[in-house]
């Protein structure tokens, strides 16, 4: 069962060592958060701005940012599928049938049926390396009314400062000062990076939103959605796991910088998002409830980086010594959203 933390515990040391040994179980697990922590004013704006037509949201696209701010309209690809990347393939061919996951359509690019809005939570990093260290946040034209920055900005701040109370806690759980983490991540590149999957078109029996992947970030938080649909595998098992996150609760998964970090004790989780049963429910009462509203599954994700400076630690043969920034860099490459290395 994926362990639920209590960041304000007055038993520290024990949610500590629950939040390690959870993230190296499962890759994932909940955290507790403030029942004034609701998403809902965030989520209608996001549902509103994904219900936009494609050439409104294309105006907000960066590509010559590598899309690390701003719009990507069906860009993301799960590079399981649309690399064959050699890794990925091994751990679905490891995996008993009934728990791999759902293959991408193969008439398409394996591109995710999704949008994705990239809105920067990072401090200014005086020593910036790459380009994407400090780039300006975009604001979409038909959304000033709706004070965007700020609902994006105290949207941010929320999973932020939950994110850096678990990261304080994982870090004693795995035997290393609290702040080890949270001062490795002073100049993170930090995202909140909603997305949004257009359910007229996409919400039918195992429509693949988003394929079988892992994050390439430290750590990723997010909300309860309003649709079902998200999968994680447990590392312990290989079982296919259905995500249901509490009420009160935020998910938090394993990225590929934690991993490299920690030489593969905690490795980043894979999961997927596809279009199941309950989802069709949920779509089907929606549309009963609320005729007038966007049918969009949005997902309120937000992505914690690494300083992009900071020396990885080598963990030799799988782990070599690099810079987060080159690991994103080839991370991004290898799902489409670049084609430089810097």
């Amino acid at each position: 069962m994926i362990p639920v933390i209590d960041l304000h515990s007055s038993n520290a040391q024990q949610e500590a060592q629950k939040a390690a040994d959870g993230l190296s179980t499962y890759g994932a697990l909940f955290v507790k958060v403030p029942q004034s922590d609701n998403l809902d004013t965030f989520t209608d704006m996001m549902e509103d701005y994904f219900d936009q037509p494609v050439e409104q949201l294309r105006q907000d696209e960066r590509p010559e940012h590598s899309y690390q701010v701003g719009c990507t309209v069906g860009i993301e690809k799960a590079k399981c599928f649309s690399t064959h990347d050699a890794y990925c393939l091994s751990v679905i061919e490891s995996l008993d049938e009934a728990e791999r996951p759902i293959p991408v359509e193969s008439d398409g690019d394996g591109s995710d049926l999704k949008c994705r809005f990239f809105h920067r939570m990072s401090k200014r990093d005086p020593n910036a390396t790459y380009a994407t260290d400090n780039l300006e946040n975009v604001t979409p034209a038909n959304f000033k009314h709706r004070k965007w920055e700020s609902v994006m900005d105290d949207t941010g701040k929320v999973f932020l400062n939950a994110i850096e109370q678990l990261s304080r806690l994982l870090a004693q759980g795995l035997g290393l000062p609290a702040e080890t983490f949270v001062d490795a991540a002073q100049f993170g590149n930090h995202l909140l990076a909603p997305t949004g999957s257009d359910l007229c078109r996409y919400g039918y029996l195992n429509s693949v939103l988003a394929g079988f992947h892992t994050d390439l970030n430290f750590l990723t938080i997010h909300g309860k959605s309003r649709y079902s649909g998200l999968s994680i595998w447990a590392r312990n098992t290989g079982k296919k796991i259905a995500v249901s996150i509490p009420d009160g609760c935020y998910l938090v998964q394993a990225g590929k910088q934690l991993e490299h970090y920690t030489g593969g004790k905690i490795l980043a989780g894979f999961h997927e998002v596809v279009v199941n049963e309950r989802t069709i429910e949920q779509i089907e009462q929606h549309m009963q409830q609320y005729p007038d509203r966007p049918l969009q599954r949005v997902s309120s994700t937000f992505f914690y980086h690494l300083s992009s400076s900071l020396a990885l630690p080598e963990h030799l043969p799988k782990y070599p010594a690099m810079n987060v920034g080159d690991l994103v860099m080839n991370e991004l490459k290898s799902i489409g959203l670049s084609e430089d290395a810097k």
